[in-house]
């Protein structure tokens, strides 16, 4: 719920500045400035919720943990990446690829009930599935319409 709220805050506040300093609304700018800051904060939590987020991926996914900071590092730089015109386009799909790469471990999250912000079990369990994979079906499009299209 948090990263949809500040994909959403960011990019209304983005419009009112582009609007505020260039005369018109920046939908494009405003939609790349967001994904990125939300691109930066879910990276963040990679960092402080190590524990949980390995979890979220099966016992047979070899180096979890390390796996998860790498994620973390890849969400920093694909933020970055959204700006510059000659990465854009890759970034973009690279970005939706791994949107999709990420259904499946909060399915088995969901399904075993981890609480990755703990790192522990009791966590929202399948419920959570109604919110996440809408979300990720918005992620995939605001990112082919802000950054690929």
């Amino acid at each position: 719920m948090k990263p949809l709220l500040i994909l959403i805050c960011i990019f209304i506040l983005a419009l009112a500045f582009t609007r505020f300093f260039s005369g018109y609304f920046g939908y494009k700018l405003s939609g790349k400035i967001a994904l990125a800051g939300m691109l930066i904060f879910t990276a963040v939590g990679h960092f402080i919720f190590t524990k949980g987020m390995a979890m979220m991926l099966p016992g047979f996914v070899p180096l979890r943990v390390e796996l998860v900071y790498l994620t973390g590092l890849l969400e920093i730089l694909a933020a970055i990446a959204v700006f510059f015109p000659t990465l854009r386009f890759v970034a973009g799909f690279l970005l939706i690829a791994f949107f999709i790469m990420l259904l499946p471990a909060n399915i088995y999250a969901s399904w075993k009930g981890i609480d990755y912000r703990t790192g522990e079990l009791g966590g929202n369990g399948l419920s959570y599935l109604w919110f996440r994979i809408p979300f990720q079906i918005l992620l995939i499009v605001w990112t082919y319409f802000f950054v690929v299209k």
